[in-house]
């Protein structure tokens, strides 16, 4: 079995070249500073599947994600496996992550209590803090590049 078959969580980091507009479907219309951002998303019928369907270009607009996606670009994958739904738990860890910044309220968290589960940084995000972050819950989080789920 493929390793990133399994069931998991993970953040896809982003890098947006310059400040876009970007209309959300019904959630509205954002302004996205440029710079890196963390999205947090739960694969529960596994990694590869849910990473792979980010990374195609031509997809119906379905997820919050999938707007930004149409302007960014995937730079690394965090992931770690596991069947609990912890995304909440990395999202908050992201969140607390030095010169984090909310920039599109709700942002993928629709089906949550979280305030958004996209953040903004205006460098790249450490991995190595979200892991502390995340305390020995971190202990398997593991990067990729986007390549290594097609």
């Amino acid at each position: 079995m493929d390793v990133f078959d399994d069931r998991g969580t993970y953040a896809l980091v982003l890098s947006l070249a310059t400040p876009t507009a970007i209309e959300v479907g019904r959630l509205g219309r954002f302004a996205f500073p440029a710079g890196y951002y963390v999205y947090v998303g739960s694969a529960q019928g596994g990694l590869r599947a849910r990473v792979r369907r980010h990374l195609k270009v031509e997809k119906r607009l379905r997820w919050h994600i999938d707007y930004l996606l149409a302007h960014a670009e995937v730079v690394e994958v965090w992931y770690a496996h596991g069947a609990e739904r912890v995304e909440c738990q990395w999202n908050r860890a992201v969140q607390r992550l030095p010169r984090a910044q909310a920039v599109a309220p709700r942002f993928g968290s629709s089906d949550c209590r979280c305030s958004a589960h996209l953040t903004h940084f205006p460098a790249m995000p450490s991995l190595d803090e979200l892991r502390r972050g995340l305390g020995m819950g971190g202990k398997g989080v593991q990067r990729a590049a986007p390549a290594s789920f097609l």
